[in-house]
C-alpha cells in the first residue's frame, strides 16, 4: 500500500516477504529531495538535529538484508540507486541524490543497481543498539519477530524532526 504524509513524504506498508520479516506496523517512508546534493555533512547535520545518529558513508548492499533491533536512515547525497525493498518480491524504488528512505527495523532492502558515483549517509535513531544484520535465513525468523516487536519507535522523523512516523 502506498500513501502520501501531509508533508510529502511517501509511505509504503509492506507486506511479510517471507524470509525478510519486514515490520508489520511502521512503513517506510521516502523523503524526496530532502537533503542537499553532493553534501554528506549536510545531510548528517540534520540527523544529528533529529535525533538520528550518523553511522557510515557508502553503498547500500547487493544482496537482501535487513535490521531486526535497529530502524535506518539512508541519505543519497551524490548518484542514484534503485533498491529493492522487502524482500524477493518487493517493491523497487528508485532513489536519486537529496533523496532519504527510512526503513523500519526488520525492512529488507538491496542494491539491484547505482550509479557509480553513489554516496549514501546511514543514521539510526539515538539511544538505539547497534544494528544486527540478517539475510533472511529461515534459522533467523523467529529471533528477528521477537527483536522487530520489542525495538521501539523512533521519537522523531529524521528529515523533519516531526513525529514518527504519521504526523
Amino acid at each position: 500500500m502506498h500513501e502520501h504524509r501531509r508533508d510529502g513524504a511517501e509511505l509504503l506498508f509492506l507486506p511479510d516477504g517471507g524470509d525478510i520479516p519486514n515490520n508489520p506496523r511502521l512503513p517506510v517512508l521516502l523523503h524526496r529531495a530532502a537533503v542537499p546534493v553532493g553534501e554528506p555533512a549536510a545531510a548528517e547535520a540534520l540527523f544529528l538535529a533529529n535525533a538520528w545518529r550518523p553511522a557510515w558513508r557508502g553503498g547500500i548492499h547487493a544482496w537482501h538484508h535487513y535490521h531486526s533491533n535497529a530502524h535506518e536512515a539512508l541519505a543519497v547525497v551524490a548518484g542514484q540507486v534503485r533498491v529493492q525493498l522487502g524482500g524477493e518480491q518487493g517493491v523497487q524504488v528508485e532513489l536519486a541524490a537529496g533523496d532519504v528512505a527510512v526503513l523500519p527495523a526488520g525492512t529488507g532492502h538491496r542494491n539491484l543497481e547505482a550509479s557509480p558515483d553513489l554516496q549514501v549517509v546511514g543514521a539510526y535513531p539515538e539511544g538505539s543498539d547497534p544494528p544486527d544484520q540478517h539475510h533472511g535465513a529461515p534459522e533467523e525468523r523467529a529471533r528477528a519477530l521477537h527483536a522487530i516487536a520489542a525495538t521501539p519507535d523512533p521519537a522523531t522523523d529524521p528529515v523533519t524532526g516531526g513525529a514518527y512516523p504519521l504526523a
